[in-house]
């Protein structure tokens, strides 16, 4: 990576860190196919092409996107409403993350919520989430914008 990327490299532990999380990933985008459950593993990872909102307006007019690496561990489920499986070229922009805990902490589920109506619910043993971004960025024309 380029010295002046300055990659994000992030852990959230409680609902918290997450909401950073949400907040640095709102607007990313990513195919199906890059979201991966490890059920064995107890993972689930997705490869994402993040909107850098950090760098919005400071460094240059035009956004920048950045490759980047969510990662779940301790998960014991997942669900998805409204996302096809089989359409592994298929593009989905995440909105959100949310966690809400189970009655017996650290135990949850976590909510992705994707535009258009899709949805994932991670149900996780506790909360042990990793993002990075993993390439260097590069310009976009195109600012993510909400009504």
């Amino acid at each position: 990576m380029a010295d002046n990327a300055k990659p994000l490299r992030l852990l959230a532990h409680d609902a918290e860190d997450l909401a950073v999380l949400s907040a640095a990933l709102q607007d990313a985008v990513a195919k199906i196919g890059d979201i991966r459950w490890d059920a064995q593993g107890r993972t689930l990872t997705i490869a994402c092409n993040r909107f850098r909102w950090e760098t919005l307006g400071r460094r240059a007019k035009a956004g920048e996107r950045v490759r980047s690496a969510l990662q779940f561990g301790d998960v014991a489920g997942v669900q998805a409403r409204n996302l096809r499986r089989d359409a592994k070229g298929a593009i989905v922009e995440l909105l959100s993350i949310a966690f809400e805990a189970a009655e017996e902490a650290p135990a949850g589920v976590v909510t992705l919520t994707f535009a258009g109506g899709g949805d994932m619910r991670v149900t996780v043993d506790c909360l042990d989430v990793a993002l990075a971004d993993v390439s260097d960025p590069w310009t976009t024309p195109r600012t993510p914008g909400h009504d």
